[in-house]
């Protein structure tokens, strides 16, 4: 059964923000000869790690909505240099927008069921799809979305 993460994004005023960031960082790891790939790093290991790599996706809470995913693709856990475990959530980098929804801050990442996951704003909602981020916000911040 498909599990997914519920997450807090810091510092990401919008979607393409963090599309910006995560093409900045790979970016440099090409430069670097480094693997190009998109790690996560948390101080949690998620328990529920097969149903998480069955199809589930980080869903990003920007600015108070969840307002887009990305696909996981491995969770590598590892003990820091401090000897404190860890732990490297490997996320496609491509942003998917979904439907936004408000959601109140918390710390660390939260498990949420698939059943719960927002659509993707491609699926059926194309006209929402096409309106700015901003716009979307606004709209969902009145309840008209």
């Amino acid at each position: 059964m498909t599990l997914h993460l519920l997450k807090l994004c810091v510092g990401a005023e919008s979607i393409a923000d963090m599309e910006e960031w995560i093409a900045e960082k790979l970016a440099v790891k090409k430069a670097r000869g480094e693997k190009v790939e998109q790690p996560h790093r948390t101080r949690m290991v998620p328990k529920r790690v097969a149903e998480l790599l069955d199809g589930g996706s980080m869903y990003w809470i920007i600015k108070g909505q969840v307002a887009a995913r990305q696909t996981i693709l491995d969770v590598r856990p590892f003990t820091d240099d401090d000897g404190i475990s860890r732990c490297h959530i490997v996320l496609e980098p491509e942003m998917i927008p979904v439907m936004p929804r408000p959601h109140r801050p918390f710390q660390g990442w939260r498990y949420l069921a698939d059943a719960d996951a927002p659509a993707d704003l491609d699926k059926g909602n194309a006209i929402v799809a096409e309106m700015p981020e901003q716009l979307r916000r606004e709209l969902r911040e009145m309840g008209l979305l």
